[in-house]
C-alpha cells in the first residue's frame, strides 16, 4: 500500500491517542486498531491484521510489535517506524511522569485505590482482544473446537498455550485440518 501524507497523519493520531489508552500493554487496544485499521481505513483484511498481530505475538519481544507490523504493512519502514514511535513515546512519556508521582505517594490510600482499579479494566481489556481474536480465527467447527481446546487447556491446566498451537501447526501441516 502506498501511503501518503494523510495515512501518516492518520497512523500518527490513531497511535498516539490510543497511547494513552493502553492501560496494561498496547494488546488492550487490539479491538480498537482492528476498528480503525481494518473497519474505517481499510489499511487491511480482518485476516491480514489477526495474521500481523499473531506473527508479533509470536516472536520475542514486546507485545507492541503487532504496531510496527500494521505500520510497516501500511506504509513500508517510515510506517513502521512512526507507528511504533507514537504507540510508545506518548504513554512512556506520561509513565515517566506518574511513576514519579506513585512513588512520591507509594503508601497513601488513594493511590492504592487507583493501582487496584486498574487491575480489573486490563483483565477486560485483555478478554476483549482474546475474544477479538478468536471470533476473526474461527471461521469453521475445526478452528472453534482449536480455539476451545486451548482455552480449557490453558485455563484448567498449567499447561503453556504454546502445545496445543504447536499440535493444532502440526495438525495443519499434515493436512488433517
Amino acid at each position: 500500500m502506498k501511503a501518503d501524507w494523510a495515512t501518516y497523519l492518520a497512523m500518527a493520531a490513531l497511535f498516539s491517542v490510543l497511547s494513552f489508552l493502553s492501560i496494561g500493554g498496547a494488546v488492550s487496544v487490539i479491538p480498537e486498531i482492528h476498528r480503525q485499521a481494518v473497519e474505517i481505513s481499510h489499511w487491511m483484511t480482518d485476516r491480514q491484521f489477526v495474521d500481523l498481530v499473531a506473527i508479533a505475538q509470536a516472536a520475542p519481544g514486546p507485545n507492541v510489535l503487532f504496531v510496527t507490523l500494521i505500520g510497516h504493512h501500511v506504509a513500508g519502514i517510515p510506517g513502521a517506524l512512526l507507528a511504533t514511535f507514537c504507540m510508545c513515546g506518548p504513554a512512556c512519556f506520561v509513565a515517566f511522569l506518574v511513576a514519579q508521582v506513585f512513588e512520591r505517594f507509594k503508601h497513601k490510600r488513594w493511590r492504592i485505590a487507583v493501582q487496584a482499579g486498574l487491575v480489573p479494566l486490563s483483565v477486560g481489556l485483555i478478554a476483549a482482544v482474546a475474544l477479538l481474536i478468536a471470533r476473526a480465527a474461527d471461521n469453521d467447527w475445526k478452528t472453534l473446537l482449536i480455539t476451545a481446546v486451548t482455552f480449557a487447556l490453558t485455563y484448567w491446566t498449567r499447561v503453556s498455550p504454546l502445545y496445543a498451537l504447536g499440535a493444532a501447526t502440526a495438525l495443519g501441516v499434515a493436512g488433517l485440518l
